[in-house]
């Protein structure tokens, strides 16, 4: 049964690994985001690039997808699709080809648009590109990621 606060809302109380699978409750793990995660954009990517460079993608995402539920409208598909990539790259980590390549794809997809005009330096045509290398030849990972140029 999943642990939840006082409300009945979900709470990651389990330490989890690097790959964010659950373990048991008395195991150390890696420490996880605080769920009032709160940074500004370029905060967030930095903290996002440190954490895929430790080869924490699941933690990236984490990361992302607080900008993403925090953003103005006309940036959500953009976090939402970084969040998305983190959480491909982790399901690659963790087995789940089928899995990551479906992530992939919509991922790429939902960053394309933000291509020509790219905020917060993002490199999002070099995320684009590795994204898709990923979806066609998962084999080849673990991958470098460049979020910003």
């Amino acid at each position: 049964m999943r642990d939840r606060d006082d409300s009945g809302r979900p709470r990651n109380a389990r330490p989890r690994d690097a790959y964010g699978r659950p373990l048991p409750h008395d195991a150390t793990g890696i420490p996880t985001m605080p769920e009032d995660l709160a940074m500004e954009p370029l905060e967030a990517l930095d903290e996002a690039q440190r954490l895929l460079d430790e080869d924490r993608p699941f933690h990236a995402h984490e990361v992302l997808e607080a900008v993403w539920k925090a953003s103005a409208q006309e940036e959500r598909e953009l976090w939402r699709g970084l969040a998305q990539v983190a959480v491909g790259i982790t399901h690659l980590r963790r087995g789940n080809i089928k899995g990551a390549q479906a992530l992939l794809t919509r991922a790429s997809e939902r960053l394309e648009p933000y291509q020509t005009t790219p905020p917060h330096d993002l490199d999002v045509q070099g995320v684009v590109r590795k994204t898709k290398a990923l979806v066609e030849h998962p084999e080849d990972g673990p991958v470098t990621l460049q979020l910003r140029r």
